[in-house]
Parts: structure tokens; sequence; C-alpha cells
């Protein structure tokens, strides 16, 4: 597994490749967590574009994340360029009712 933070300015851009389990939403979390809090971004945008597989516990990661984002001040998090497989348990778990979706991370940019 393999996880890119980019600072965007007043995003923290994140690229995940591989499945996201029990283990790497651990360290997900860790360097999301790590980067957002070196940088002065507001928001989180994570392309899902090289995740073919999330467990609960990635849903878990992406809850820490939206709350970290509210206490900081309000920012958003969105997730970019999902696969079908991830759109499904987006809307199965109902994060797509308060982490807005994007088809490309220029597009999430973009709305931000």
């Amino acid at each position: 597994m393999e996880i890119k933070c980019e600072d965007g300015g007043k995003n923290l851009i994140v690229f995940i490749t591989g499945d996201i389990d029990h283990h790497s939403a651990q360290e997900i979390k860790r360097k999301v967590d790590k980067s957002f809090e070196r940088s002065n971004a507001k928001n989180i945008i994570i392309s899902f574009k090289n995740v073919s597989f999330m467990d609960s516990s990635g849903i878990g990661m992406l809850m820490g994340r939206y709350k970290t984002i509210n206490y900081r001040g309000g920012g958003k998090l969105v997730a970019a360029e999902m696969t079908a497989g991830i759109s499904r348990i987006f809307d199965m778990s109902g994060l797509s009712k308060i982490i807005s979706r994007a088809a490309t991370v220029e597009e999430a940019v973009r709305s931000l």
C-alpha cells in the first residue's frame, strides 16, 4: 500500500494505492493526520482511483478525518475518482450523505 500526501494550499490531496483494511487504515490515518497538522489546509481530498477494496476500517478512518476537519474549522472532505465498488460502499454506509464526491481530483479542487 502507498499513501502520498500533497500540500495544495488550502487543500491536502491524498493519493492511496492498494486496499484499505484494518492495517492500512491505521497507516493512512497517521500519515494524513500528520500531513494535515503540518499544513495550512482547510480541506482534504482523497483519490480512490487506485483503491479496489475498502472494509469497515476504511469507513471509520474516513469518519475520523471528517471529524478532524470539522474540529479544525469547518473544511470539507471530498472523495475523488471512486471506483464502482468504493462508490457502493459509500452509498451503503451513508458516507455519501456527509462526504462530497468528485469525478476527478481537479474537479474536487475547483469545487472547494
